[in-house]
């Protein structure tokens, strides 16, 4: 059942507090308006959530287990769990969202489907529920990321999808956004934009942190029958965009006992030129649709960020979280590259799970929180590894082996 109320929801014009908003050209002014003015009506009707429910429980695989992490959580002297939606079908929590978007356009009567991706795992499971109803689908992604993601640019293939390069400035996710939304602009008619993260112009962030609130829904009875306490003190999740953060942090927004963490990309470190911590350098502008923190230089132009970790390297955060980080709600640590990797290495041989490079970024600091041994941790495993393979590989084979720890994050 999606959830609809709390304080952090946007008002009418799509703003939390002085970011949101829709910032859009002239020509997708009807589109946005109309998907503004039905989104809530279609996604509140009984047989949209008949649907949606049932396809997440018999397609998606959901609930997804709450997994208490025994060995890591002797090693952090506090009880760590892991809300596994590495486990979805598609193996990431992205596909919550397109399963809702996808039925959303078709009572939209869309017959194109576009998407943008950076790590992939947007692209794969929006192409899985294209293909799943039968709709053409292209994705759009940036030339780097096409080399580092190769297994999920085949992945979209096999499933019917065609995966065009974004060739222009860092060839990577914003650059793939910019040619999704020209794309909208040249066909608004007979296609809808399935963005994948809480980002672009309003209802986009609400209507994706919507799609994602089973996370946190379930997280809620779950810890439930494991602590006997709905609320843990601590949420953690990676930030780039934000919409596995918006899933895991929606049911506990209105909860200020519990404490939000967002994990952002550091890259080769904050202040090295080549970081994508865009609540430390950034302010607040306007990109892809929404006012929000970016990284810009003093005339407005975007600074290119930097991450190892392709769904990270992104230069703004949703509207949601810049309001959360701006309001003290939500706390911000930053992981390196380098912290990442160690991360995702220790807890594979700790835990027997292998993370996305996403999630390793919100592991990699979980030594640096101030907690004890009552302290209830849940991170949210946004995504599992598999896509990353050769980047764990490259490592493995490289002399850097020799500074991922035996113990330790």
């Amino acid at each position: 059942m999606i959830h609809y109320n709390n304080s952090y929801n946007p008002d009418s014009e799509g703003f939390y507090g002085q970011f949101g908003g829709a910032f859009i050209p002239e020509m997708l002014f009807s589109n946005i308006n109309n998907l503004k003015n039905q989104y809530l009506e279609i996604i509140k009707d009984e047989s949209f959530q008949k649907e949606f429910d049932n396809l997440l429980k018999d397609y998606v695989g959901r609930p997804t287990p709450l997994y208490f992490a025994k060995r890591l959580s002797e090693e952090i002297g506090a009880k760590i769990y892991f809300k596994r939606e590495d486990l979805c079908h598609t193996g990431a929590h992205k596909v919550n969202n397109t399963i809702g978007q996808i039925l959303l356009a078709q009572r939209l009567g869309k017959t194109r489907i576009i998407a943008e991706t950076g790590a992939g795992q947007h692209g794969v499971a929006t192409a899985t529920v294209c293909a799943l109803m039968g709709i053409q689908c292209i994705v759009y992604m940036g030339e780097i990321d096409i080399a580092r993601q190769a297994p999920n640019v085949q992945r979209m293939k096999m499933l019917g999808a065609e995966v065009r390069p974004a060739k222009s400035g860092s060839k990577t996710l914003k650059d793939a956004t910019n040619e999704a939304i020209r794309d909208w602009i040249n066909n608004p008619i007979d296609t809808h934009y399935i963005i994948g993260s809480v980002v672009g112009p309003h209802p986009y962030p609400d209507m994706v942190a919507k799609f994602q609130s089973v996370i946190s829904e379930e997280m809620k009875w779950q810890l439930k029958e494991k602590e006997g306490r709905e609320n843990p003190d601590y949420i953690v999740a990676c930030v780039g965009g934000g919409s596995n953060a918006a899933g895991a942090f929606y049911h506990y927004l209105d909860e200020p006992e519990v404490k939000l963490v967002l994990v952002e990309a550091a890259g080769e470190g904050i202040y090295s030129g080549k970081s994508a911590a865009t609540s430390i350098l950034g302010s607040r502008g306007v990109i892809h649709g929404s006012m929000t923190m970016l990284m810009q230089d003093p005339y407005g132009q975007i600074i290119e960020p930097h991450s190892i970790s392709a769904g990270l390297d992104y230069p703004g955060i949703g509207p949601l979280h810049a309001h959360l980080i701006d309001s003290k709600r939500a706390q911000v640590f930053a992981a390196t590259d380098d912290q990442a990797i160690e991360a995702a290495f220790h807890i594979t041989q700790m835990e027997g799970i292998i993370p996305a490079l996403e999630t390793a970024h919100a592991l990699a600091v979980l030594d640096q929180m101030e907690v004890n041994k009552d302290s209830v941790v849940i991170v949210n495993m946004s995504g599992r590894g598999d896509k990353d393979l050769n980047t764990y590989i490259a490592v493995q084979d490289s002399d850097k082996t020799e500074n991922i720890p035996s113990s330790g994050i």
